[in-house]
């Protein structure tokens, strides 16, 4: 539908489909230039030539109704097809202005001509110079790296070094370059969305203003107007919001370059020079090189950096053996040579580092030694959804619905740091968070409470509304009409475990009150959804396409506001079956990340071991409840009663942690027995916890997989060994 997101992390890898999506954006910034210039130059026609001022605005409005916008992303909010329907509205506007022959224009060159200048000269103008520095820096990093490459091991180890940090220099300056640019595009690409049409909006209102006979057109047009200045100021709103989420993870990008790099299909991929014999003797061709581990597929594509183009067909081979060359065998360094089932030969492969060479030598399980380098960052939170949380929560909305329902900027405004980090303590003391009768004392303002209530959300181990259900929530609220996302965003809710939902209940309740005030606080709904969509519903992975998404969790937050009293007082319309709610678990699953120590580096917010086993009896638990009860309301009554809090510090859970459920109901036993023997692929690693378990890799393939006795596992076979495998970690075949 719209332009694909430019991940930061593809940067590094500099991959050919990294540079055919950098393409398409500079394309549609080409487009737009010309347009703006287009558009530029009409305008200045309609002001200088009055007699001709028909033609003109014909041509003008013509113009309008010919240009589409492009988003970023999959789907489009209200607001942004609002703001993309304007340009059609703006021309039928024009066009009904022509047939009035009204033919007063005054200021049109300051409200339009001069902000659509404006954004092309600061912003295209930027983007087009950032790629000028990008290109240059493509040319002089290839250019330094073959010429390091081509150094003589015989030369001096000192010599040797001085190129490796030279190198490394200029690698790091390409990439922070790279990094820039593709920031520049992503913002320009936003921003017009907003300092494009804003002018025109402004122009037109300027022609309402001095057209006395444009009156009754003026006050038809006055509707929509008002939707597409709040659409606007909504986008402007989530794009700064969206530019700063973007521009923190581009400083950590630079900061750690290597452990936020995103989830590949491959076990390795990049870089390497491959060694080709011509008739006048060998040559080494730079390839875009790919290995699957399980099939043992290397592919090999001729790609040219610096041309952006393919120097050749495509080439896969079946790996039989790795070795390492040894320095003294070779002129070249960082060399291992591959040798292939389905061809003859040695291929002789040039890695573009030693320690780019020893990750390819572990990746095909060469003679290199193994490190395994993978981090498992846990962040520990000590708020939990337990009797002090709820009795924080609701003294703080006490507190503000006594003494701060009416000031302004509500929740908005941040108190100072120090403060809020203080009234937490008192708060999360157990002595003073027993006394339920105790409210916060007047001392403290009303921003410092505020804060203290969000700060407390985010330190939950997890987000309120979930993470296996943070996908759901978004694909809810990109749908197409407001019913349906209603009943859906209603019908997850109902499947979120008890305290969160009571919890989230608590709290929409509360700004629904404060929505109410808006005339006063001027917090008004869409206000409230752009303060708490990132704290309620953030996503475990911080990419620049979940960023992108943001607007979208303001919506989901925004419908739980509004419709509060029917979401969380009714019961879903339509009851799900079993077999929905299966098929709802499972895609909920998909967002899950791997918990065992071999998933890839990422920006995961990890739990800690025990509340992953926790995590793991509640998939146990809604699995059992899924067969047992057709009723979809029993179903939701039941699994809050079942399922263990992920949030909750009740230690009687710990008895749950180390078990599992022994079998399942005869009933679904019979039930399941019926169900072919098929084939299976790991979704990600597990390492087993028990012997009856299989441990495995990602993209590990299992025969005769079947469900097994214990809800939320199957029962396979992995070179030769049968064990239980997690349901949620394997997709059939």
């Amino acid at each position: 539908m719209g332009l694909p997101a430019l991940e930061f992390s593809d940067c590094c890898l500099d991959s050919p489909h990294f540079r055919e999506t950098l393409k398409s954006h500079e394309a549609e910034l080409d487009k737009t230039n010309k347009f703006i210039k287009e558009l530029i130059k009409d305008g200045k026609s309609l002001i200088s030539a009055l007699r001709n001022l028909s033609l003109a605005k014909r041509k003008f409005a013509d113009s309008l109704n010919e240009f589409k916008f492009q988003c970023i992303g999959d789907a489009e909010t209200d607001d942004e097809m609002c703001i993309a329907r304007s340009l059609q509205e703006f021309a039928t506007v024009l066009r009904n202005l022509e047939d009035e022959r009204i033919r007063m224009i005054e200021n049109a060159s300051e409200v339009l001509i001069t902000p659509l200048e404006k954004f092309r000269k600061e912003q295209i103008g930027a983007a087009k110079e950032a790629k000028k520095k990008y290109d240059k820096e493509t040319e002089k990093y290839c250019g330094i790296l073959e010429k390091h490459l081509n150094l003589s091991s015989k030369k001096k180890e000192s010599q040797l070094q001085e190129a490796d940090i030279q190198v490394d220099l200029v690698r790091q300056h390409f990439y922070e370059v790279s990094l820039e640019y593709v920031f520049k595009v992503q913002e320009v690409q936003e921003r017009k969305m907003f300092e494009f049409v804003e002018p025109l909006l402004a122009f037109l209102q300027g022609l309402f203003t001095f057209y006395h006979h444009g009156y009754e057109l003026a006050k038809d047009f006055s509707d929509f107007k008002t939707e597409l200045t709040i659409s606007i100021q909504n986008t402007r709103n989530r794009f700064e919001g969206t530019r700063s989420e973007v521009e923190s993870l581009m400083k950590k990008m630079k900061e750690n370059p290597l452990e936020h790099k995103t989830i590949s299909p491959y076990t390795m991929e990049g870089y390497l020079y491959v060694q080709e014999k011509r008739h006048f003797g060998t040559s080494w061709v730079k390839h875009y090189c790919t290995y699957q581990r399980d099939s043992k597929q290397i592919t090999m594509v001729p790609f040219d950096q610096k041309s952006g183009g393919k120097g050749g067909e495509d080439e896969s081979v079946t790996l039989k053996s790795c070795t390492r060359r040894k320095t003294d065998s070779i002129e070249k360094r960082f060399c291992f040579d591959v040798e292939a089932v389905d061809r003859a030969g040695v291929i002789t492969m040039q890695a573009l580092s030693e320690e780019d060479r020893r990750l390819w030598m572990e990746a095909m399980d060469g003679r290199e030694p193994v490190y395994n380098s993978n981090k498992d960052s846990q962040s520990e939170g000590t708020a939990q959804l337990d009797s002090i949380g709820f009795s924080i929560i609701r003294k703080c909305i006490h507190a503000v619905e006594t003494r701060g329902i009416n000031e302004q900027g509500l929740y908005r405004i941040v108190g100072v740091n120090s403060r809020v980090q203080k009234l937490l303590s008192v708060l999360m003391d157990p002595k003073t968070a027993s006394e339920t009768e105790t409210d916060i004392c007047a001392e403290w303002e009303i921003k410092t409470i505020t804060s203290a209530l969000k700060t407390y959300l985010r330190m939950l181990p997890g987000p309120l509304m979930m993470y296996q259900f943070q996908r759901s929530f978004i694909k809810a609220a990109k749908l197409e009409n407001q019913e349906s996302r209603v009943s859906e965003i209603h019908s997850l809710v109902h499947r979120l475990p008890e305290k969160n939902r009571q919890m989230l209940q608590l709290l929409m309740n509360h700004l629904a009150n404060v929505a109410n005030n808006h005339k006063q606080n001027l917090m008004t709904v869409a206000n409230l959804g752009v303060v708490f969509g990132p704290t309620l519903l953030r996503p475990q992975e911080e990419t620049v396409a979940a960023i992108m998404d943001i607007k979208f969790q303001n919506i989901v937050i925004e419908i739980l506001i509004e419709h509060h009293e029917k979401i969380f007082n009714t019961v879903p319309d339509t009851p799900l079956t079993n077999a929905q709610l299966h098929l709802s678990r499972k895609k909920s699953s998909d967002s899950k990340p791997p918990s065992c120590s071999e998933r890839p580096l990422t920006l995961f917010h990890a739990m800690q071991s025990a509340e992953k086993q926790e995590q793991r009896n509640s998939i146990i638990n809604s699995s059992l409840e899924s067969v047992v009860s057709s009723n979809a309301n029993s179903i939701l009554n039941s699994s809050s009663s079942l399922q263990p809090n992920m949030n909750s510090s009740d230690p009687d859970l710990d008895v749950l942690k180390p078990t599992r459920p022994n079998s399942l109901p005869e009933e679904a036993v019979r039930e399941d027995s019926s169900t072919p023997f098929r084939k299976a692929k790991a979704l990600y690693a597990c390492k087993a916890e028990h012997d009856s378990e299989l441990s495995f890799t990602a993209g590990a393939v299992f025969d005769n997989v079947h469900p097994s006795q214990e809800p939320g596992w199957l029962e396979g076979t992995l070179n030769g060994k049968t064990g239980l495998i997690p349901e949620n970690y394997v997709e059939f075949l």
